[in-house]
């Protein structure tokens, strides 16, 4: 009887320190999820000043070269889901060789975009799948 008492004790205790964690954690989160979706609203310049510097953050600009054919045409999902594929090699090379570029410009817009970032993500999905099989 003892015994259940005192694991009923623990794990009573336990779920209240996850619980306060969880709300440190919450509180941590909050404001930086608040900074990062007002700053992603159109036209936001976010300015942070630091004694030694001051720092402007910008929203990206529209596209000038949207659905205008570059020289391999307009890219779309496709094309997205390719350059996300091999963006850290691009990244990598674009250190070395100006005329590589990690984003094709010449783009169809939103779809251009998510295939982009689904082809970044899968390429961390692989990364962590692969590095947790290695455990």
């Amino acid at each position: 009887m003892a015994d259940q008492y005192f694991i009923d004790f623990a794990e009573q205790r336990m779920n209240t320190k996850e619980a306060a964690k969880m709300k440190k954690l919450l509180l941590l989160i909050l404001p930086v999820l608040l900074v990062a979706i007002t700053g992603c609203a159109p036209n936001t310049d976010i300015e942070v000043n630091v004694p030694a510097t001051t720092l402007q953050l910008n929203t990206p600009g529209p596209n000038p070269q949207l659905n205008e054919a570059g020289p391999n045409g307009v890219a779309g999902v496709a094309q997205g889901l390719w350059h996300g594929l091999i963006a850290p090699v691009t990244l990598v090379l674009s250190f070395f060789n100006e005329n590589v570029q990690m984003y094709e410009v010449h783009n169809d817009g939103k779809e251009y975009n998510l295939g982009f970032l689904f082809g970044v993500a899968l390429v961390f999905l692989i990364l962590g799948f692969s590095g947790s099989r290695w455990r």
